[in-house]
């Protein structure tokens, strides 16, 4: 299992799930949990997925950052130790 931390943060719109869910099966990337909520207008989800059949996560990295762009949201894809790693206490 290869997992990463992908979050999603941005002002809610229709079709923010749905775009990024169908970017993540067309590159075979397994949704293992997900969390999402909307405050006051801020839409914010976190996902938890295993990319091991992606090739190069550094294209996916870039991908998801150019369709958080896109579609007017933040999204970052962390490997799920260096997440670990940035928010021990």
């Amino acid at each position: 299992m290869n997992k990463f931390i992908i979050t999603v943060v941005g002002h809610d719109a229709v079709g923010i799930i749905a775009k990024v869910c169908a970017y993540l099966a067309e590159n075979q990337v397994n949704i293992l949990d997900i969390s999402q909520t909307i405050v006051n207008g801020y839409f914010n989800m976190m996902m938890i997925v295993d990319a091991a059949k992606t090739e190069d996560i550094t294209d996916m990295s870039g991908d998801l950052e150019k369709l958080g762009e896109d579609i007017g949201v933040i999204i970052r894809c962390q490997h799920e130790d260096i997440f670990n790693m940035m928010h021990r206490v």
